[in-house]
């Protein structure tokens, strides 16, 4: 097929090579995921709208190689819109901002079949305006433990006042997303994803763990904090994961989390879902922090040291040693 022009709201993009299969599990195409991002315009924008993007591309289409493109290349296009985004260590670099559906239409003919995004908007970035909360799956633990520590994540939310909305991941876990208001910076946010993460373990230390060290984590659902850090990307709402099956990263409402199977959300589902049931986000409100921000305080007058943080960061203040615990007691 040669190349398509599409009209995306008056910026004109061409697809190359719009018959290239990027996911071999049905053989759809790289049209076909420009056509499905289309058929989610709105939903997409609204969770992703004006905030940087780290790209992952798959030159060769899903299951070939891949890397992970931090920089806008200087051929871009000049409507192409960019923000200067800093990395762990102190690397700045210019980002792609989702600024409209054609930005995603061009990194996507670029090869991008991943975009993990930014926890702030491109326009205020000294705000970090979603408290994102990771249940990662520990070796042994199955979807059903996954659904049950998400419910009762929300629950210990709901006693807070602090409203959380749903996704899948796209890949094995699931995602919780709290909207906040322009108040907080990332290093305030991720002591409240600690926060938040210590006092499940207490409420639930069977199924639930805050520990960073995965020898101490056991066969529990593990609430990654560091997500939260500062410069950390999480991978977005809406966005489709490069697996052959065109997996799609998808809000849902939590009327489904009981009966939803994440291998069944994919660009050939989740459109028809859309279109009956709308965005499952459409409501979500900015919310305050502050409740966990207490608890976090009340942690560290308590004696409690911060959490540790992901080796790429410098060392922090109040941080334990960063070594693990079966390797600091043969020290």
């Amino acid at each position: 097929m040669s190349d398509v022009l599409l009209d995306l709201d008056g910026v004109e993009v061409k697809v190359s090579s719009p018959d290239k299969v990027y996911f071999p599990g049905r053989g759809e195409t790289k049209l076909d995921l420009i056509r499905f991002y289309q058929s989610i315009e709105g939903p997409l924008l609204t969770a992703l709208g004006g905030r940087p993007l780290l790209m992952e591309r798959y030159p060769a289409g899903a299951g070939g190689k891949s890397f992970f493109q931090k920089r806008v290349p200087k051929s871009a296009p000049p409507w192409l819109r960019t923000t200067v985004v800093s990395t762990p260590n102190g690397t700045t670099s210019d980002a792609l901002v989702a600024a409209d559906l054609a930005h995603i239409v061009w990194a996507v003919n670029f090869g991008c079949l991943g975009f993990h995004v930014w926890p702030f908007h491109a326009d205020t970035p000294e705000f970090t305006d979603e408290l994102r909360i990771d249940l990662d799956p520990s070796p042994g633990v199955g979807f059903d433990q996954l659904r049950e520590a998400a419910a009762l994540t929300k629950e210990f939310l709901d006693e807070l006042g602090i409203e959380a909305c749903l996704k899948t991941s796209g890949s094995r876990g699931l995602h919780l997303y709290s909207r906040l208001e322009s108040t907080w910076d990332s290093y305030q946010v991720r002591a409240a994803a600690v926060a938040l993460a210590r006092a499940l373990e207490r409420r639930h230390p069977g199924l639930i763990t805050a520990q960073w060290w995965k020898e101490e984590r056991g066969s529990r659902v593990f609430v990654d904090f560091n997500q939260n850090a500062p410069h950390k990307t999480v991978f977005g709402a809406w966005c489709v994961r490069p697996r052959a099956d065109a997996r799609v990263s998808t809000p849902i409402r939590w009327d489904e989390l009981a009966t939803v199977e994440p291998d069944a959300l994919t660009i050939a589902t989740v459109p028809a879902r859309v279109a009956e049931s709308g965005d499952p986000w459409a409501s979500a409100t900015p919310q305050s922090i502050e409740p966990l921000l207490e608890m976090s305080r009340q942690d560290m007058a308590s004696g409690l040291m911060d959490a540790p943080w992901p080796p790429v960061y410098p060392k922090q203040p109040n941080e334990p040693p960063r070594v693990a615990p079966s390797r600091a007691k043969h020290s």
